[in-house]
């Protein structure tokens, strides 16, 4: 039961991930009639491309087989393992974006890219203790890899630094990259 449970979890976490990329639902107290320069949209298209690089690599999430459970610690770990470059990618291309155009912006985007490389730490750890754990007594590595699913909660809104910049928070209105990262939640799987 423990073991369906921690799997659910993470196929349940990965649906969460790819699906709650967002940020500003229009809560801005700023006048929407003051639009963001240009080169802070240009800017937050490219944020946004390099966070949404999280939601393209190929992640499957392991089979709730609990009969089988060195099979499930096989795929569990090669999850794990998923989740971890998934999240690597996305910290390197935040730490690629370049100069911002708008004061505070390039600390936001830092901030940002240690939440990713974060993660991608906390994954790449669970898969080794998944891959560690006894399979005949899997629980260690499962109970390590749902540490690292509750870890996600961090990502549930990755454009949060940006609160203290209003102009790029504005800018992800208009940049396309940000619309499509958002739309990612609308369609979640599981």
């Amino acid at each position: 039961m423990r073991l369906r449970l921690i799997a659910t979890a993470a196929v349940t976490a990965c649906a969460l991930a790819g699906c709650t990329i967002g940020g500003n639902s229009g809560t801005s107290s700023t006048p929407t009639s003051d639009a963001a320069s240009p080169e802070a949209v240009a800017y937050m298209d490219k944020v946004c491309g390099a966070a949404s690089e999280f939601a393209k690599v190929e992640k499957t999430a392991p089979k709730l087989d609990a009969g089988d459970s060195a099979k499930l610690k096989a795929e569990m770990a090669a999850y794990m393992g998923q989740l971890a470059d998934a999240f690597t990618k996305s910290a390197n291309g935040l730490k690629n974006v370049g100069p911002s155009p708008v004061a505070g912006g390039e600390e936001a985007v830092n901030k940002m890219a240690e939440a990713f490389t974060s993660l991608g730490t906390v994954f790449a750890d669970a898969k080794t203790k998944v891959e560690q754990a006894d399979a005949n007594n899997a629980t260690g590595g499962l109970q390590a890899a749902g540490e690292a699913i509750a870890k996600l909660s961090e990502l549930a809104d990755p454009l949060r630094d940006l609160k203290g910049v209003p102009e790029l928070q504005k800018a992800t209105q208009s940049a396309q990259k940000c619309q499509d990262m958002q739309r990612l939640n609308v369609t979640p799987t599981s």
